[in-house]
């Protein structure tokens, strides 16, 4: 069973179960997924979140009843998990722009979320995929030290933070604190320690020859876990990083005939032969299997 319809197995749920209080660790179970992989898939492929499709749904799925029965608006509310009128009519006013009662009593038009179709999106997809394929390649296990920070899938706040994350290690000399490096001009960052709620650290680094070394505050070491890799090059814009990494989990690895293992995705930065934020030479690895 491909990505696509191991999605809709979700999809399914959620639609089962709108009116339900259901976890993203439910939901991901359905597709065979970790919670933090199904949401980074889902976020890559659709554009948001799973959880503001569930939001857009069940405010799709009030609108529906609101229109279509006499029920009052508070029974909807609570319905479809919000605690109060209150809290429903803001989240319907932020979505529609109209409050509940107005659209009950002058039928304005809605743009709604209807429930999604993850293999329409497979053919639509398969037209897109016309990125640069990667290497594959197998790695020996490496060992990287460095400066951990903290982000999240949610709304692609990782996109935001990663750059700043590498302005601060190079602005505070955290690379002067890593003792034995293999390679001084190639910046490492490496995400790790996934959450079910889609935090997780992303570690701003340096391969070294020994590991067996005292570590300051903030610091952590990392191993990097033999293996086969899917490498992609990067040459341009952060924003074109940004892209790449929305095309390996939205596009390549949905339609490839490849698993992604468990472990870290790792990035490698050329710092000599990069020139700025708009000239950036990186190698990103996702670990894999057939």
């Amino acid at each position: 069973m491909d990505y696509y319809e191991r999605i809709q197995h979700s999809i399914e749920f959620i639609e089962e179960n709108l009116q339900n209080n259901i976890s993203i660790k439910e939901i991901s179970s359905k597709s065979c997924f970790s919670a933090f992989h199904f949401q980074r898939l889902f976020q890559a492929i659709t554009g948001f979140s799973v959880q503001e499709y569930i939001r857009n749904r069940r405010l799709s799925e009030a609108a529906r009843l609101l229109k279509e029965t006499k029920q009052n608006v508070l029974h909807i509310a609570i319905a479809f998990q919000y605690g109060s009128q209150e809290a429903f009519t803001r989240a319907f006013v932020q979505f529609f722009g109209v409050t509940p009662g107005r659209f009950r009593k002058e039928g304005v038009m809605l743009k709604k979320q209807n429930k999604m179709d993850f293999l329409a999106y497979q053919s639509k997809l398969d037209s897109e995929l016309n990125m640069n394929k990667p290497v594959i390649t197998q790695l020996g296990n490496f060992y990287i030290i460095g400066y951990e920070y903290q982000t999240n899938l949610q709304n692609e706040e990782y996109f935001t933070d990663i750059p700043l994350f590498y302005m601060d290690f190079g602005k505070k000399e955290y690379y002067q604190q890593i003792q034995k490096k293999i390679a001084p001009h190639m910046a490492y960052g490496i995400s790790t320690s996934f959450q079910d709620d889609g935090h997780f650290s992303f570690v701003v680094g340096e391969e070294v020859e020994d590991f067996d070394l005292e570590l300051n505050e903030g610091f952590v070491k990392i191993v990097i876990p033999e293996g086969k890799y899917a490498e992609f090059k990067v040459s341009g814009s952060h924003e074109m990083v940004q892209n790449t990494r929305r095309y390996i989990y939205g596009s390549w690895l949905p339609n490839s005939n490849y698993e992604r293992t468990s472990g870290p995705d790792f990035e490698i930065t050329d710092v000599l032969h990069s020139n700025g934020p708009n000239d950036i030479k990186m190698k990103i690895y996702i670990p894999i299997k057939e």
